[in-house]
Parts: structure tokens; sequence; C-alpha cells
């Protein structure tokens, strides 16, 4: 345990990545409000796993994509704890189409929740981050901030969006002792990716592409979260952290 008295809210945390970084921060001292958008039951075995560490958690229900229910979520994050240390932007959503076949709707919803609701999710945090003199703000991005993904342009211009985001509020933020990362997973066993990790031929095939011949977890994600999150990392701002056994490098050194 590292931190005590310190309020965190990670947005998604009702699977995945964001349920393994909230039990991490837990497990660091945290207090945690958790978020879901329809996954109920999931939130509150997060909630569940938090309170078994000793911290207090609370479930929130919010879609993220919604500016209202992003204000509102951190806001009775506040009135329950009193303050937020820390906000991890983690919620995303995945629309496969080929861009000549990419509906209206889909994109709306897939920039709605990856890159709007980073960045409002970011401001409500920071506006409260900034007078009690500072705050950690991480951002759940991916590879494909710089990686192209076939049929996935949505979502890849979603996350170079929230890089960009991430760099511009890590140096206006800075003066408020605010930092801001991104956090960029590559292959992770979640449930999202349930499908192909079943598949053997696919599974192969991610392995041929990442340099250690694995997929990752979220608690490799989560520990990095933590690491940025705790006062080793003061002096870090506006970069992002790959989380992918070295499959950016197939992508981007050729």
């Amino acid at each position: 345990m590292r931190r005590t008295n310190r309020i965190a809210l990670i947005t998604g945390s009702s699977s995945g990545i964001g349920k393994a970084t909230a039990v991490r921060l837990a497990a660091e001292g945290y207090d945690v409000c958790v978020n879901y958008h329809v996954d109920e039951t999931g939130a509150l075995d997060t909630v569940r796993r938090i309170e078994e560490l000793g911290r207090r958690a609370i479930a929130v229900q919010a879609d993220v994509a919604v500016v209202a229910d992003i204000f509102s979520l951190v806001d009775r994050c506040i009135a329950e704890f009193g303050r937020l240390d820390v906000m991890v932007n983690n919620a995303a959503t995945a629309r496969p189409a080929p861009i000549l076949d990419i509906a209206e709707a889909d994109w709306d919803r897939v920039i709605g929740v990856n890159l709007k609701g980073v960045f409002f999710g970011l401001q409500a945090a920071a506006r409260h981050m900034v007078p009690q003199g500072g705050g950690r703000i991480v951002n759940i991005s991916s590879i494909h901030e710089d990686a192209v993904m076939v049929g996935m342009t949505s979502y890849c211009a979603a996350k170079g969006g929230v890089r960009m985001v991430m760099r511009n509020a890590a140096v206006e933020l800075a003066r408020h002792n605010i930092t801001v990362n991104n956090v960029a997973p590559g292959a992770i066993a979640t449930r999202a990716n349930a499908t192909k990790l079943a598949d053997p031929g696919a599974v192969a095939e991610l392995h041929e592409v990442i340099p250690m011949g694995r997929v990752g977890t979220p608690a490799e994600v989560a520990a990095v979260v933590a690491f940025l999150v705790s006062p080793d990392a003061a002096y870090i701002t506006g970069s992002t952290y790959y989380v992918d056994g070295g499959m950016i490098r197939q992508f981007t050194d050729k």
C-alpha cells in the first residue's frame, strides 16, 4: 500500500482493463469510483473485489458519450468521496467496418465514447483537480493511436485523437500540477477479444506480430497505470506508454 485517502475514478471498469486497474489501485490504497454503462453485475463485482481489499468503492452508471453523464459521474464521485485524485479514461467501444460501409451512427458512437468521452472526462476531472492543487489523468489509448488497422478506421481515428488531446492537455495543465499520459495496450486478453482469442489460427497470427510471442493481460496494463499515478511518476507527463510486447514496432519501424 503506497497511497491512502486518495480517490480514483475509472470509466468502463466493470470488466477487462478497467476492472484490473480499479482493483490494482485499490491494492495501492485508493478508494475507487467504478463506472459502467450497461454491465451492472460486472461493476458490482469490481466493487466487491475492492471492498475485499479494505477500500471503499461505489458503482455509478454513466454513458461517457453523453457529456451530462460524464459531469454527473464526476460530481457523484466528489460527493461520495470528497475529492478526485486520479481519473482513468478507459471506456471504449469499436464498430468494425470497411471505409466504404461505415454508417454515420456507428462512426458517431465510436468517436463519442473513445474520443469525446475521453476529452470531457479529462475536462470534468481537471476542473476539480485545479483548485485542489493537482492530480493525475491517464487515458487508455491503443497502439492504434499510431498503427493502421484495416476495417477499424473510426477506432483508429478516435485513438489518434486521444493522443493529441493528451499532448495538449499535458502542456496546458502542467502548471496546475496535473499530469496527463496515455497507456496504449496492444493485444490484451479481455472480453472484447474473447472470440478472436478462442480461434487458434487467429492467436497464431497474433503471436507472429508480437515480438514477445504472447498476448498481454489486463493486470499488465493496470501495472503501468499504477506507476503513472504514483509519486514515482510526478515528473512524467505528455507521453504514451505502450503495453504490447513490442507489437507497435512491427507497424512503425518498417
